[in-house]
């Protein structure tokens, strides 16, 4: 497939130097020069799609409970941005349509990690899949749409299978080939530890690209693309030029 994705991904925003999944994260992510984005989506109460990562808000807002618990105005009221740093005070939580319309105004890309909360894979995944084609209809670069659920990478096939796909995975499986290709993924999305120049080398093969989290060591980047990786997440938006 065509692949117009930079080689470097700012992972949640800016990592870690910023309130995670937030535009402020984001647009400090792009003040180094990053032109391409992953970020975690999942399900308000009411079905909004907005930036979370967690299944609940105790870590990263001053609310409490489940994200699924809230409809999405209630989360718009939350402070997202405390958290980090009283300079992100009143930072709020983003919906994916206002993070989308930034980025495409901005010409820059996404790579849009469905997060599900418990027992609602496939409805995230179609919504996601759903709202990112009517967000990026005849946008120059699609956003990859990637997940750990298998699930919800079905669901978003079902609904949207123009929109290239990456199936996520903490330890490599014997099988995380067939997976892949059985969602008709256009890449193997792994943790960096367990990427070896045989397995980039493999999925190459297997018409997969091949995309690394989280890796923040200058070194251990160099060493992977190296091997012929073809992009990678980092946190250290600062010390990883793209």
């Amino acid at each position: 497939m065509n692949w117009p994705y930079p080689r470097m991904i700012a992972h949640r925003g800016a990592g870690t130097l910023a309130p995670e999944n937030t535009l402020a994260a984001i647009r400090l992510g792009a003040s180094f020069s990053y032109t391409m984005f992953e970020f975690d989506v999942k399900l308000a109460g009411d079905g909004v799609l907005v930036l979370m990562h967690d299944a609940t808000l105790e870590r990263t807002t001053d609310g409490a409970g489940r994200v699924a618990g809230h409809a999405f105005g209630e989360l718009a009221r939350l402070d997202a941005g405390s958290w980090h740093s009283p300079a992100y005070a009143g930072e709020p939580i983003p919906t994916l349509e206002r993070v989308a319309r930034w980025l495409l105004r901005n010409g820059l890309m996404a790579n849009i990690e469905i997060k599900p909360c418990p027992g609602r894979e496939a409805e995230t995944g179609a919504a996601a899949a759903l709202e990112a084609r009517r967000l990026w209809r005849g946008a120059r670069a699609l956003p990859i749409l990637s997940s750990f659920s298998q699930e919800a990478l079905e669901a978003a096939r079902r609904v949207a299978p123009e929109l290239p796909r990456a199936l996520l995975f903490g330890e490599l499986p014997e099988d995380w080939a067939q997976r892949c290709l059985a969602l008709g993924c256009a890449a193997l999305a792994a943790h960096e530890a367990g990427l070896t120049d045989p397995v980039i080398a493999a999925a190459h093969r297997a018409g997969l690209r091949v995309i690394a989290y989280t890796v923040n060591d200058p070194a251990r980047a160099a060493a992977l693309f190296g091997w012929g990786l073809d992009a990678l997440v980092t946190d250290a938006v600062d010390l990883i030029a793209p």
